[in-house]
């Protein structure tokens, strides 16, 4: 029996999903990749952009934060910058980012322009001699109202406005293909060499969470059939946050029971749960009127886009170019499919449909 004062965990640290692993494993060849990428810029050039490509949960934002770390221990040429798209998703938020970043302190809260942050900040990569390297984490979120176009050409092409000023960017995307057109004028300079991330082999899921157990858990917490169950339920969903959000999970099911050791139980009771980790992290970006339509298409299996609008219009009186603009969005980040038909009056038409079970999203919607 677990005395109340007792835990199972030697280290929770490691269990959360933002946790920077001090031995990144199995992904060796992706990491060469982004080193041939940066070496130029380490030598005061600009660098090779690059597209960091794989379903979540595949170690792509995990290579990033390694690189940096690297860069920023062995490297004063080069200020890498991290940006997470998903809560900065607009050309003004991005460069709000960098500035921070390059300035070690944010802008004036008031009274500057993107032009004015983004000449600043041009200027300072080029006053400093220092080589900016940005990372686009879940570039996707940029997709809607092309503000990815915005942001890659004026990072791309600060040489042309500021000279001396060089440049680089990783985007990071969780599909295996850029199903968005950019401007022309990007794709001259962007070119980027594309980093494949797979899906982890069994074995390098078992290898993974067996390491994360190991300094995580104390000794006896955690017998190889409970681990196997963890892998079978992390294989199953193709990421492996789930798999280390299930160890967690299982650890406090465990704690809860005052239980000495995690059961077979505990993961079948924890499995949904930590399966869903991606749903419920993607939900907390969305605005209210991006909220309604999700909500909409999850009330049937499919709708007509048409008819979908007319319910959405109903609710919210918003028109149809923002309601085109938040489908776009919803299918770059995997929370509904927008296919096109071709039966529709003009020949094209949307068919719209959830991604996962209704029940899942609008019982974390509040419905």
């Amino acid at each position: 029996m677990l005395l109340w004062e007792e835990t199972l965990f030697k280290d929770r640290d490691l269990f959360e999903l933002d946790h920077l692993p001090e031995h990144f494993l199995h992904r060796e060849d992706q990491m060469n990749s982004l080193k041939f990428c940066i070496r130029p810029a380490m030598q005061g050039a600009r660098p090779v952009n690059a597209l960091c490509l794989g379903p979540p949960g595949t170690g792509k934002t995990t290579a990033l934060f390694k690189l940096f770390e690297e860069i920023e221990a062995h490297s004063t040429k080069v200020i890498p910058v991290h940006v997470n798209c998903q809560m900065d998703c607009t050309k003004y938020s991005v460069f709000y980012q960098i500035y921070k970043k390059v300035f070690d302190h944010a802008p004036p809260s008031s009274g500057i322009s993107f032009k004015r942050i983004f000449e600043k900040v041009a200027q300072a990569a080029a006053d400093q001699d220092k080589v900016l390297m940005v990372a686009l984490d879940d570039i996707n979120y940029l997709f809607h109202e092309k503000e990815v176009d915005h942001v890659l050409y004026s990072l791309l092409r600060a040489h042309e406005t500021c000279p001396g000023a060089r440049m680089g960017v990783i985007g990071v995307m969780s599909e295996l293909a850029l199903n968005y057109v950019l401007d022309p004028r990007v794709v001259s300079v962007f070119q980027p060499e594309e980093i494949i991330f797979p899906l982890y082999a069994r074995s390098e899921i078992r290898d993974i969470l067996s390491r994360r157990v190991q300094m995580g858990f104390y000794p006896g917490v955690m017998n190889d059939d409970v681990l196997e169950e963890v892998v079978d339920c992390t294989e199953r969903s193709g990421d492996l946050r789930v798999g280390i959000d299930l160890l967690k999970r299982s650890g406090l099911s465990a704690e809860k029971r005052a239980s000495k050791s995690v059961s077979l139980v505990d993961v079948a009771g924890s499995c949904d749960r930590s399966r869903l980790v991606h749903l419920t992290y993607a939900l907390k970006t969305l605005k209210d009127d991006e909220l309604v339509v999700l909500r909409l298409a999850a009330e049937q299996k499919s709708w007509r886009a048409g008819e979908l609008f007319a319910r959405f219009h109903e609710q919210t009186e918003a028109g149809y170019t923002r309601f085109h603009e938040i489908l776009n969005k919803l299918d770059s980040i995997r929370l509904i499919n927008a296919d096109f038909t071709g039966t529709g009056e003009r020949g094209r038409s949307r068919v719209i449909s959830v991604r996962y079970e209704s029940e899942e999203i609008l019982g974390r919607l509040g419905s």
